[in-house]
């Protein structure tokens, strides 16, 4: 039987707070599987350390919540970095598109104008 080399029926085991969770996946997505269980432990083992919270589904809310935070501060960070990006981007176009007109207007760059 030929099996693909991206079969998702083999569970991978991967560890968040000392317990053991068997996720199916791709082959291809292990090693993303694998960095995304450890950023997970990280920062449930950070949320738990503080204090305050007691309870692993607590626990894990805490920690849910604190991942949507910094995931929305980088979407924010994104966007503002593409508006920005996307203004220079126009500037410089507008800017080409200038230095297009004047050329064609003095005749710049033209190899017939001017020659005799």
């Amino acid at each position: 039987m030929n099996e693909s080399a991206d079969n998702p029926n083999n569970p991978v085991g991967v560890i968040i707070l000392d317990k053991q969770y068997l996720i199916h996946c791709p082959d291809s997505e292990k090693p993303s599987l694998h960095a995304a269980a450890d950023y997970l432990d990280e920062k449930m083992r950070a949320v738990k350390q503080s204090g305050g919270v007691i309870g692993a589904e607590r626990l894990a809310v805490m920690t849910a919540l604190n991942l949507a935070a910094e995931l929305l501060t980088y979407k924010k960070k994104n966007e503002d970095y593409t508006v920005r990006l996307n203004d220079t981007l126009k500037r410089l176009r507008n800017r080409i598109n200038d230095v297009v007109i004047r050329e064609k207007q003095t005749g710049a760059n033209d190899p017939v104008s001017g020659a005799d």
